[in-house]
C-alpha cells in the first residue's frame, strides 16, 4: 500500500479555526503597524497633534478647524520616510464654531472652551491651499452662503474621542500597534535565540554544562518577571529599544527548559546515533537533525511569549518605565486616561485595554492552533 504524504504544518493550521481567527487578527494588526501613518486620521509623528481646546471629548465628537499654514512649512517627506516616521503637520489646527467669508478676509468664532468662543478676523492672504492631500477632504463651514469647498476649512470626526491633550485616540491606537508588535517580535526573537542556545547545550552535552545552565535558569526563574524587567530597564535606561531588550531578556527561561527536556529525550534516539556514526559534528547533529524535530513545542511557547511580552510592555508603560511619551503605547494610553473610567468618558482608557486584550488573544489562539496541528494523536 502506498504511503500517503503527511500534510505540512501550514496545511494543518488552515484547518484550525483558532489559528485562522488569531492569524487574521494578527495580520490585520501587522497591516495597521506598517501602514499606520497612511491609515490614521492624524499622520503627524507619533500621532501627537495636540489641540488642548478639544481635550477629553467623547467618541464620535466632530469639530471644525481653520487651517493656518505653519511658517516655515515642514518638508513633505518621501513615501518611505512617512511610512516610518509620519508627516509633520503643514498647518496649525484652530478649532472654530462657525465662519463667514467677507471680501478679502474670513470672520470666525474660535472655540476656546465649552460654551466659550472668541470672535476673530483673518485676511484671506494668510491662508493658502494645503499641499498634503492625505489630510482628507475639506468641507465648507456652517453658516455660509456658498457651497464651494474651501481649502482652509476642515471638519474632523474623532471616532474614539480625544485624550486630555486633545490628541486623536484612534490615531494613537493605530500607531501604538507598531510598538506592541515590535516588542512582541523582538522579545520572541531574543527568547528563542538565548533559550535554544542554552537549552541545546544543556540537553545535548549534560554533565557540568547542564548543572551550570540549570543553576542559572533556576536563579532567573526565582526572580519575579516584572522585578527582573525593572532591574534590566534601570540598568539599560528608559527608552524605545531598551524596553524591548529588557522584556526579551526575561522570557528565554521557558524556551531553555523546554528545549533541554526535548534534547535529553532525543539525544540517544536512533537517527542521532546514526548521525554520530557517520562522523557528523555535534553542532550539525543538533542544528540540522534534532532541532527541526522539536520545533513544534518551541513554536507554541514562542507564541505564548509573544503575547506575554505585549502584556509586560503595557504594564511597564503604565508604570512609567516603558516606552516614553510622546510615543504612543497602549499601556501609556491607559495610564494617561485611567481616571476617566469612573467619569463620563471611560472609552479613553477602555479602547487601548480592548486592543491589548484582542492582540494577546490572537497570539494565544495562534499558539493553540499550532499545538492542535502538531498533536499526532488527534
Amino acid at each position: 500500500m502506498a504511503q500517503t504524504e503527511r500534510p505540512s504544518l501550514w496545511i494543518k493550521l488552515l484547518h484550525q479555526p483558532s489559528a485562522l481567527i488569531g492569524g487574521s487578527i494578527a495580520l490585520a494588526a501587522l497591516v495597521l503597524a506598517i501602514l499606520g501613518y497612511w491609515i490614521s486620521p492624524d499622520c503627524s509623528p507619533d500621532a501627537n497633534r495636540m489641540i488642548i481646546e478639544i481635550s477629553s471629548k467623547k467618541p464620535g465628537f466632530t469639530q471644525q478647524f481653520l487651517l493656518l499654514p505653519k511658517s516655515p512649512r515642514p518638508v513633505i517627506r518621501s513615501w518611505w520616510s512617512r511610512t516610518l516616521y509620519g508627516q509633520p503637520d503643514q498647518f496649525t489646527y484652530l478649532p472654530i464654531r462657525s465662519f463667514q467669508l467677507e471680501k478679502d478676509s474670513i470672520r470666525f468664532q474660535q472655540f476656546i472652551d465649552e460654551g466659550l468662543y472668541e470672535q476673530k478676523v483673518l485676511p484671506l492672504a494668510a491662508l493658502t491651499e494645503p499641499r498634503d492631500p492625505a489630510n482628507g477632504s475639506f468641507n465648507s463651514g456652517e453658516p455660509i452662503a456658498s457651497n464651494r469647498a474651501l481649502p482652509f476649512i476642515k471638519q474632523e470626526r474623532y471616532l474614539l474621542g480625544t485624550d486630555k491633550f486633545g490628541r486623536d485616540i484612534l490615531s494613537r491606537l493605530i500607531i501604538g500597534t507598531r510598538i506592541s508588535l515590535m516588542v512582541g517580535g523582538i522579545a520572541m526573537a531574543l527568547s528563542l535565540t538565548i533559550g535554544l542556545l542554552l537549552g541545546t547545550i544543556a540537553g545535548y552535552y549534560g554533565g557540568k554544562y547542564d548543572l551550570v545552565i540549570m543553576w542559572f535558569i533556576n536563579v532567573i526563574w526565582s526572580i519575579p518577571t516584572l522585578l527582573l524587567v525593572f532591574a534590566i530597564t534601570l540598568l539599560l535606561g528608559k527608552g524605545f529599544w531598551q524596553v524591548f531588550i529588557a522584556v526579551g531578556l526575561t522570557m528565554w527561561v521557558n524556551v531553555a527548559r523546554l528545549v533541554r527536556g526535548q534534547l535529553i529525550a532525543a539525544r540517544n534516539l536512533e537517527y542521532v546515533e546514526a548521525a554520530r556514526a557517520l562522523g557528523y559534528r555535534d553542532w550539525r547533529i543538533m542544528v540540522k537533525h534534532i532541532l527541526p524535530n522539536i520545533m513544534g513545542p518551541v513554536l507554541v511557547v514562542a507564541a505564548a511569549n509573544f503575547a506575554s511580552a505585549i502584556v509586560v510592555e503595557a504594564g511597564l508603560s503604565f508604570l512609567g518605565v516603558g516606552v516614553q511619551p510622546p510615543q504612543p503605547s497602549w499601556g501609556g494610553m491607559i495610564k494617561e486616561n485611567y481616571n476617566f473610567i469612573i467619569t463620563n468618558n471611560p472609552m479613553l482608557a477602555l479602547a487601548p485595554g480592548f486592543a491589548i486584550m484582542l492582540l494577546v488573544l490572537a497570539f494565544n489562539l495562534i499558539g493553540n492552533g499550532i499545538r492542535d496541528a502538531l498533536d499526532v494523536r488527534s
